[in-house]
């Protein structure tokens, strides 16, 4: 789109106006697309130049304009390594003070359309799941709906993701793409990456929700209080004013988001124990799921929820808020959840054993969710609770010793062995572990110790493989090996029956 339309609309938008600009907008060839990635661009393309983690996006301006970028948005610094490089370019260079912001509302306006009810949920634990079950909830009401985030899109349209929350062009094409197949309804995942790198920004969100936060990812956030500062993003600048916040105030950091929803004046619907609008009053377990009884509006209901763990029932009640923030009713949202099924790798039912003993798969890769997967499981379980985990590699090692200490405190018997090494040795990672849980049993092959794990039950017992979930492949150096646990469950049981054990 030439000057007068797309750069004008742009320009509007605050995208093309910084505090600097380098070349003239006269005589640049007409915009043709955006690009974030040089190897992308293509003649006529607006490329943002965007400060990374390692090497900032400048370093490519130069390979871009000889792609055909038209003009390139970026900060001050890209702008400095831009002159330092080649000089001053001769094409448009705005350098706008939050330009990832610049690319998210670039990117929103270029695609323009979205399914017309859009949900965001974050949280350390749950995102998936509370994705997951609102667009169930939507679909047995009649919607046609999808859920995306780390385990792709599902729903109406299933396709793979590289990200949890994709960097906003692929997320804006994404939308367009949903909203032209007829979706009308769209719950997404907001990773505390996606949140601190405007990748949500330009979302028009009807209802956001939270789940709960605990330790993770600090290995990118300085600390605690900036990784709760980039999940509270979600409701202090992504959600409108007008939109639904639905909280958990069951956990500690509840009760803050709260505040800060309402001060912003967002309608809010609290979820959890202890008088909130949508209130657990009580759960019955049992082998298989648990009946829930809660309260909303003066009124009680009771739904089976086919989910194994106490958290699950939180989780269900946050994606019933976010439906009933999209605009249905509390009595058909309460029959819905009786609809309801586990993610894959979140909580998931793999195989049984011919003596009746359970073998689960959950993606619990943190203390915290390790420690809430295995306590959510305890009232499920008649004999003992065995755990298969390790830790993952490259990654915050102070949460290592702690997943030791959940597992030596929650489980019965515990197997530790690898996860994802990746670049790390791993003998070094199980080390750390151990050192919390003296009496486990390390064995690093982790096909190995889910057969042990296997092996080792009893009837009544249940067996917890954590840290992978849904995943289907192990990181090894730099290689990404075959593996995904609920199948390799399925094959110790097959051998263990077959053998007569």
């Amino acid at each position: 789109m030439a000057e007068s339309g797309m750069v004008k609309e742009l320009e509007e938008l605050g995208v093309l106006t910084g505090a600097r600009r380098a070349g003239s907008w006269q005589g640049a060839r007409a915009l043709t697309g955006l690009s974030v990635d040089s190897r992308d661009v293509k003649p006529g393309h607006l490329f943002f130049a965007l400060p990374g983690v390692k090497i900032h996006g400048a370093e490519f301006i130069s390979y871009a304009l000889r792609m055909g970028a038209a003009a390139v948005v970026t900060d001050a610094e890209g702008l400095a390594i831009a002159e330092a490089d080649y000089g001053v370019p001769d094409v448009p260079v705005v350098v706008h003070p939050d330009p990832r912001m610049a690319l998210a509302h670039a990117a929103r306006r270029w695609f323009a359309d979205q399914p017309e009810t859009m949900v965001a949920v974050t949280g350390t634990n749950g995102k998936t799941s509370v994705a997951s079950f609102t667009r169930q909830i939507w679909e047995q009401l009649g919607a046609t709906a999808v859920n995306f985030g780390t385990t792709g899109v599902e729903g109406a349209v299933a396709a793979p993701l590289k990200h949890t929350t994709p960097e906003p062009i692929t997320l804006h094409r994404l939308l367009a793409e949903l909203a032209a197949d007829g979706v009308s309804h769209a719950a997404m995942e907001a990773s505390s990456h996606g949140l601190v790198q405007r990748r949500l920004d330009g979302v028009r969100l009807r209802a956001a929700g939270f789940t709960n936060i605990t330790r993770d990812h600090l290995d990118y956030h300085p600390d605690f209080e900036s990784y709760f500062e980039a999940k509270s993003g979600l409701f202090t600048r992504v959600l409108p004013r007008d939109g639904v916040a639905v909280i958990n105030t069951d956990d500690p950091c509840g009760e803050r988001l709260v505040t800060m929803a309402r001060a912003r004046g967002q309608s809010v619907l609290t979820v959890g124990r202890n008088g909130a609008d949508l209130e657990i009053l009580g759960r019955r377990f049992d082998a298989t799921g648990q009946d829930l009884r809660f309260g909303h509006g003066g009124k009680v209901y009771m739904a089976r929820l086919n989910l194994i763990g106490g958290f699950q029932a939180a989780n269900a009640l946050v994606a019933a808020g976010l439906a009933l923030a999209s605009g249905f009713e509390i009595g058909d949202v309460a029959r819905a959840l009786e609809t309801l099924h586990t993610v894959r790798g979140r909580m998931e039912r793999a195989a049984v054993r011919g003596n009746g003993a359970a073998v689960y798969v959950d993606y619990a890769h943190t203390p915290d969710a390790l420690a809430t997967a295995l306590q959510a499981m305890r009232p499920h379980v008649m004999g003992r609770l065995i755990v298969v985990f390790g830790a993952g590699g490259d990654r915050d090692p102070g949460k290592r010793p702690l997943m030791g200490a959940a597992a030596r405190e929650f489980a019965d018997v515990a197997f530790v062995t690898d996860d994802n090494p990746r670049g790390e040795d791993p003998e070094r990672i199980r080390a750390a572990i151990m050192e919390a849980v003296p009496d486990a049993t390390e064995i690093g092959d982790r096909a190995a110790a889910i057969l042990a794990g296997v092996d080792a039950l009893q009837p009544g017992d249940t067996l917890l493989i954590a840290g992978k979930g849904h995943e289907t492949g192990q990181i090894i150096g730099d290689d990404v090996l075959p593996f995904d646990d609920a199948e390799q469950a399925s094959v110790a049981v097959a051998a263990l029956e077959g053998l007569g054990a």
